[in-house]
């Protein structure tokens, strides 16, 4: 394809995962203890999205990738030190939320507006990548509402790898039930692809690209949209973490198959 494509990648920042994190009643609804303390990083699923755009972008010259992200401008400025350095791309921040405790319906629509208007998108040359699955919103709904709210039908989630043909076609491989694959093809964009794993593994730093993609970035912050997408009317009875339970004794010389015996009794119990 000699035009390229215009690839927007939508990516929010969660908590770190090494984190402990305990919900608890907020006044304006359920939070996580000390949730602005924390630090983030970027979505996984949409870390792998984005080097999947990325990669693309490289492969098919005139290609452009934006970076559309919903999240506290403070948290988004911080994690995005690290992740600019990455890959070259375009933000368009949002200032709203990036807890789990939003609706999915609101989120989508704000990301639809946002991406709606963003300056020199062709929609006919779009493809719309994201996370099949999200690290805090895993409502798994959030980018197909995206995707529907553009008027994209072609949809594919579960990608685990985008080839694109020698006639522009792209060939998909999606995870379907049963542990298995299928490979669909489109006849091109618009499209929707929310990504599982990829095959691009996380890129080096490299201070250039960052600085690149810096001197845009600070002033789409700057410039950041408050967006507020609360769930108005839900409430939640109670927010509290899975209770733990652990039994530990310390024995010598037991043969594995007693072990495995006394796993399957402790489970059954």
């Amino acid at each position: 394809m000699s035009a390229g494509y215009h690839i927007v990648v939508c990516g929010s920042i969660v908590p770190d995962p090494w984190q402990t994190l305990e919900p608890v009643a907020g006044p304006a609804g359920p939070t996580l203890k000390n949730e602005m303390m924390l630090p983030a990083v970027l979505d996984p699923w949409a870390g792998h999205a984005l080097y999947e755009a990325a990669h693309l972008a490289q492969q098919t010259p005139g290609s452009k990738v934006w970076l559309v992200s919903l999240g506290p401008k403070a948290k988004l400025q911080q994690v995005l030190m690290t992740v600019a350095q990455k890959v070259p791309f375009e933000l368009l921040a949002l200032d709203g939320s990036a807890g789990g405790f939003t609706e999915p319906a609101e989120t989508a629509a704000a990301l639809a507006e946002a991406i709606q208007a963003l300056p020199g998108l062709d929609r006919s040359r779009s493809l719309l990548f994201g996370g099949w699955e999200s690290a805090s919103r895993g409502a798994g709904v959030t980018l197909q509402s995206v995707g529907e709210r553009l008027g994209i039908l072609d949809q594919f989630q579960g990608v685990d790898e985008l080839r694109v043909l020698a006639d522009g076609t792209l060939e998909i491989l999606e995870r379907i039930e049963g542990g298995r694959h299928q490979v669909s093809r489109c006849a091109g964009p618009p499209a929707v692809l929310g990504w599982a794993t990829g095959h691009r593994p996380e890129p080096k730093n490299n201070p250039q690209v960052g600085m690149m993609n810096m001197r845009t970035a600070m002033p789409a912050l700057q410039r950041a949209k408050p967006t507020r997408i609360g769930a108005e009317g839900l409430t939640f009875a109670s927010v509290t973490l899975p209770k733990q339970q652990r039994e530990t004794r310390i024995v010598k010389d037991v043969s594995p198959d007693d072990i495995a015996r006394e796993i399957v009794a402790w489970l059954k119990s």
